[in-house]
C-alpha cells in the first residue's frame, strides 16, 4: 500500500508546472513562447536557432535560463519577470486537491524551476493559497536549477528539510534523480508513467493519489 511508504514522511515537496495543475491546460506552452522570444531578442538570433539553442540549454544546463547564464552572461532576474507574465486564465481552483495537501501531516512546501512571485500566482488560480509552509523558486537555489544536486541543497539546507524524511513530487523524470539519491521517497506525477529505478511510485491524479496517503 502507497501509505506505508510514505508513513516516515514529514517533509512534503511538490513541484509546481505540471504537477500542482493538469498538463492537459497547457499553461507552460505561453512560458516556452516568451522563452523563445526572449533568447532571440537577447542573443538577436532567428526563432529556428533560438529554439535549437533552448533544446541544447535543456540538455546540457537543465533549463534555459541556466545555459543562458551560463554560455551568455544574461541577467537572470528580466528573464524570469519576462517569460511569467502569462495569463492564468486556464487553471482554475481545485478543492479537493487542496483538501488533500490539507491532511498531510507536517511541513509541505513548494520548489519550482521558475521564480517564487510566479508560483504565488499559479497557487493563487489553483485555489492553493495558504496550503504551503514555503515557496522556494530558482533564486533560492542561487539560480542553480533542478535537476542539479546542488540545486536540491541548496533550497534543503535553506528549508532545513531532512531528505530521509521527505517525498518529492515532480512531472519531469530525471527531477527525481538528485531526490532518490538523497533518500527521498519519489512520485512520477504526469499522464504516462516512466521507467526507471529513482522513481518509487506514478500517478497522473496527484489528488486521488494523496487520497491513498492520508484515507
Amino acid at each position: 500500500m502507497p501509505a506505508d511508504d510514505f508513513a516516515h514522511v514529514h517533509s512534503w515537496v511538490f513541484d509546481l508546472d505540471n504537477t500542482l495543475y493538469p498538463p492537459a491546460v497547457r499553461l507552460f506552452d505561453q512560458i516556452e513562447v516568451r522563452m523563445a522570444a526572449y533568447v532571440m531578442e537577447a542573443l538577436k538570433v532567428s526563432r529556428a536557432e533560438a529554439d535549437r539553442l533552448r533544446k541544447h540549454y535543456w540538455r546540457t544546463h537543465g533549463t534555459t535560463l541556466a545555459g543562458l547564464m551560463r554560455e551568455h552572461e544574461i541577467d537572470p532576474l528580466p528573464f524570469l519577470e519576462d517569460v511569467h507574465d502569462i495569463s492564468f486564465d486556464q487553471l482554475s481552483p481545485d478543492a479537493d486537491l487542496a483538501a488533500r495537501i490539507d491532511t498531510l501531516p507536517g511541513r509541505k512546501i513548494v520548489y519550482t524551476n521558475g521564480c517564487a512571485p510566479y508560483a504565488e500566482r499559479v497557487l493563487a488560480a489553483r485555489g492553493l493559497s495558504g496550503k504551503f509552509d514555503a515557496i522556494y523558486g530558482i533564486e533560492h537555489a542561487d539560480f542553480q536549477p533542478k535537476p542539479d544536486r546542488a540545486a536540491f541543497d541548496r533550497v534543503f539546507a535553506r528549508d532545513g528539510l531532512n531528505p530521509e524524511r521527505g517525498a518529492m513530487f515532480e512531472d519531469e523524470p530525471r527531477n527525481l534523480a538528485a531526490p532518490h539519491a538523497m533518500g527521498m521517497r519519489t512520485v512520477h506525477v504526469a499522464p504516462a508513467r516512466a521507467d526507471g529505478d529513482h522513481i518509487h511510485h506514478h500517478t497522473d491524479d496527484l489528488a486521488e493519489f494523496l487520497s491513498r496517503l492520508t484515507g
